[in-house]
């Protein structure tokens, strides 16, 4: 069961695999992971008529550190313009770098978007308004890695009533009424929650909080986390996203509508 080929919004992902000093040695640049996902977002232009947006993670941070990057902007060339604003920050730090812009670490230490995973977003709007809010990837953040949450999606799903209600049934407060916040703060609770038994089966065992944050990022279970999320979507959905501990997936709907 499919829809009616039609343009939907556009999803694009980048996990490298090596250390950014790999890409720099040969393939001659560390931006290589930046620049897959400009062509990969390109070549779905069509999908990303009302806006685009992007997000980077960066692997192995020191605390205190940013790991998370975000541009979105709204209209037709949003695509261009992203890209346009951050490699205007690198031009400027190439001139006033001293030599350092080349060697990889220097690069992900002190610029934006130097990163190992990427996820873009091309929006084609079918609801809300076509605000920068509105636009993907959309954030759920956390001062522990392992419960910051990014998504980006093309869906619709039909029972928004009742998964807001199951969100209050939660206890929860949600701050809008969208499919998308639905989606973002269901995942969010299992995130949440499979967090916390891991935190206090480390904590039974006699780890320090230091040791479990590590533990957690190990043995988080992704997949048990998104199946009960989604126990209750209905509709056709096609959703990317990654934690901020380095953990990314793909999903869709098992009808294969999206």
């Amino acid at each position: 069961m499919i829809d009616e080929i039609k343009h939907k919004c556009g999803i694009a992902m980048v996990r490298l695999l090596k250390p950014l000093e790999h890409y720099q040695l040969n393939h001659g640049s560390w931006r290589y992971g930046l620049e897959k996902l400009y062509l990969l977002m390109e070549k779905q232009r069509n999908r990303g008529q009302d806006g685009a947006g992007i997000v980077s993670l960066k692997f192995d941070t020191q605390p205190g550190k940013k790991y998370f990057n975000r541009h979105r902007m709204n209209g037709s060339t949003a695509i261009n313009n992203i890209f346009a604003k951050i490699y205007k920050e690198y031009a400027k730090a190439e001139r006033n770098s001293g030599g350092a812009f080349n060697d990889p670490q220097w690069a992900k230490d002190n610029l934006s978007f130097v990163a190992e995973a990427y996820l873009g977003h091309l929006r084609y709007g079918t609801f809300g308004t076509n605000s920068v809010e509105n636009l993907h990837p959309v954030m759920r953040q956390n001062n522990w890695k392992t419960r910051n949450l990014v998504l980006a999606g093309n869906f619709n799903l039909t029972n928004v009533d009742e998964l807001f209600a199951r969100l209050m049934d939660l206890g929860q407060f949600p701050k809008d009424y969208s499919d998308t916040v639905t989606m973002l703060e269901k995942v969010g609770h299992f995130l949440d929650q499979e967090n916390q038994e891991l935190f206090d089966k480390f904590k039974s065992k006699g780890f320090t909080n230091r040791d479990i944050t590590g533990k957690i990022s190990k043995n988080l279970d992704v997949p048990r986390v998104l199946g009960e999320a989604s126990k209750y979507w209905d509709g056709g959905y096609a959703v990317a996203g990654m934690m901020g501990h380095g953990d990314m997936f793909a999903m869709r709907d098992p009808w294969g509508i999206r």
